[in-house]
């Protein structure tokens, strides 16, 4: 049965396309921090291993809050690993080394591409689609990112 929330057929499938774009974006950036976890080298191992592991953690509720705002509007949330990277506006890592310099550039400029990419999408929600609550949905998303970028940018000083 489809949702009766005051939203056209027509919008309530571009806004969950829109956040399974979303979606795809958050998985490869999950997967991308699992991989600075595991593999991460060097004599700040430890503490980068650990710090590592607490972004991905944040992500993965992320990630499930994203498809769980896509099935609350009707839809199927993207779910298999071909149509995430379709979907992304990632790539998959392309640094040769392991140390957490090199790691904590490359997720901080997804973060901040993925802020770019939301703050672009919150009026197009809100106006455009007729849909404030994923409009609202998406703003916190963004601060989310805001503050994990933060605690990355932070490592670079």
């Amino acid at each position: 049965m489809k949702p009766n929330i005051g939203i056209s057929t027509e919008n309530l499938s571009k806004v969950a396309q829109a956040l399974n774009i979303i979606l795809a974006d958050e998985y490869v950036l999950y997967t991308k921090t699992r991989n600075a976890h595991w593999n991460i080298e060097g004599p700040d191992f430890h503490t980068k291993h650990v710090f590592f592991e607490s972004q991905y953690q944040q992500l993965d509720e992320i990630m499930d809050s994203v498809a769980e705002r896509v099935r609350s509007l009707g839809h199927f949330a993207t779910g298999t690993l071909k149509i995430f990277l379709d979907l992304t506006h990632f790539s998959e890592r392309q640094e040769n080394t392991n140390d957490s310099l090199s790691y904590i550039r490359e997720l901080l400029a997804d973060h901040e591409s993925l802020i770019i990419h939301l703050r672009e999408n919150i009026n197009i929600f809100a106006n455009e689609l007729k849909d404030l609550g994923t409009s609202d949905y998406v703003t916190g998303l963004m601060e989310d990112h805001e503050k994990m970028a933060w605690m990355l940018r932070a490592h670079l000083k």
